[in-house]
């Protein structure tokens, strides 16, 4: 055994001694694949292997791994400022990065506060939404109301507005008080009618529900949702942590509708996958009325990296990628592509339903035995993908196809043939 061979052998094996996977659980799933290098769509394992990464490596990676524009932003930035704290200080690629997002996003959303993850995005934004009645005199208004099957991350704020009960249901009893409603007009009036009074804001994920299932739905939905809230002034807080940068078609998904919330969450693909970056943007309504004498009336909310400045500085270079490469162009070119292919999986047996936007593809698997997240058709699917050098993770039995953006048709077409070969195959 070579000297690298060793090292190798030394690293994996303190992975397995201390390390504690996240959404793993460790005494029954198979050893982690150890990786040493990536590029592009690709994984390079130390065995050998390369591995397409078919859900851009949890929805965060846009432009491909090891982008030289963004290994030089990064390496540029690494040079000048690394790391401030941003209470009382600021820095050129903060500044400049909220100027870029509030450009992009809804034209009442003139206010960014950054953080660190989609998590914390969310958490940001039901915080700003709670105090903003607080400070508006009306701390009665404490109630969140939430989509069925919505997930908004793994922090308790989040989990308390989220609805997948394989996640979240051990810790109920941490939980806030929601109301779910369903894709149903009448179930949100009702609510509102009810007990409007005591609603603090609604959240949604605009047009896709991701982890709840990849459930896509018709942007009349969506517009609704804006008129009401509108109509009963309450917050509406869009959670484009998943959606956002390009993921349906549009660099933001609320542009569909279009309608402007009131709070937009974002973070996965602001950095293009490089780095742990999240803002929460704010109209300018909600930003004054945090505005006071009274220093009570603070936001009292930061994170130690809030802002880091080689974040920052990756997600300016993202961005610019973002618009000089085509990439709104490009997802349309995927998304014809995914329509025709998923057309042709519909008559395999396995399949009980295909659905699409932008560049995500979802193929919806009749369930063995229980069906959901738990379903056993996840892991084993996840293993065979394996097999075939494709990284594809599904949901239970969702399915589904999420590519970094520079993925060529040719491999494009080579993962469908891998999934047509799976399915077929009765894996």
């Amino acid at each position: 055994m070579n000297t690298s061979d060793t090292k190798t052998t030394d690293w994996v094996a303190q992975d397995r001694l201390h390390v504690w996977h996240p959404y793993t659980q460790m005494f029954t799933a198979p050893a982690p694949v150890p990786l040493k290098r990536a590029e592009g769509v690709y994984f390079y394992a130390t065995d050998g292997r390369r591995i397409l990464d078919g859900i851009s490596s949890w929805w965060v990676n846009i432009h491909g791994h090891s982008h030289p524009r963004l290994n030089r932003a990064l390496r540029e930035q690494a040079s000048k400022l690394s790391q401030i704290i941003f209470a009382g200080f600021t820095h050129e690629p903060a500044a400049r990065l909220a100027a870029q997002l509030v450009q992009r996003t809804p034209t009442n959303l003139n206010r960014v506060f950054f953080s660190d993850n989609g998590s914390t995005a969310v958490e940001v934004a039901l915080k700003m939404a709670s105090q903003y009645w607080h400070n508006r005199g009306q701390p009665q208004r404490n109630l969140f109301i939430a989509l069925e099957h919505a997930y908004h991350g793994d922090t308790v704020g989040a989990m308390a507005v989220g609805n997948v009960p394989e996640f979240h249901s051990r810790f109920s009893d941490l939980l806030f008080e929601v109301r779910r409603v369903s894709q149903s007009t009448a179930s949100i009036e009702e609510i509102l009618e009810r007990e409007g009074r005591r609603v603090a804001a609604l959240i949604v994920e605009p047009m896709v529900q991701a982890a709840g299932g990849m459930i896509i739905w018709p942007v009349e939905f969506l517009r609704h949702l804006r008129e009401i809230t509108r109509q009963h002034h309450i917050p509406l807080i869009a959670d484009e942590v998943f959606t956002g940068f390009g993921r349906t078609g549009k660099m933001f998904a609320c542009e569909h509708g279009p309608i402007e919330p009131d709070l937009m969450c974002l973070s996965k693909g602001l950095t293009g996958g490089y780095l742990p970056l999240a803002a929460t943007l704010a109209s300018e309504e909600i930003f004054e009325a945090f505005l006071s004498e009274d220093r009570s009336e603070t936001f009292f909310h930061g994170h130690s990296f809030t802002a880091n400045a080689l974040s920052c500085a990756v997600a300016l270079e993202s961005l610019a990628l973002f618009d000089e490469s085509g990439c709104l162009d490009r997802i349309a070119q995927l998304e014809k592509l995914f329509e025709k292919r998923l057309d042709s999986l519909t008559d395999l047996p396995r399949v009980k339903e295909t659905r699409g936007i932008g560049a995500l593809a979802v193929i919806e698997l009749n369930p063995q035995k229980q069906g959901g997240y738990l379903d056993e058709s996840g892991p084993q699917l996840t293993q065979a993908f394996l097999e075939r050098g494709v990284l594809l993770r599904p949901l239970g039995n969702i399915l589904y196809f999420l590519p970094p953006y520079v993925i060529t048709d040719e491999e494009a077409h080579g993962v469908f043939d891998i999934i047509e070969e799976v399915l077929s195959a009765g894996v």
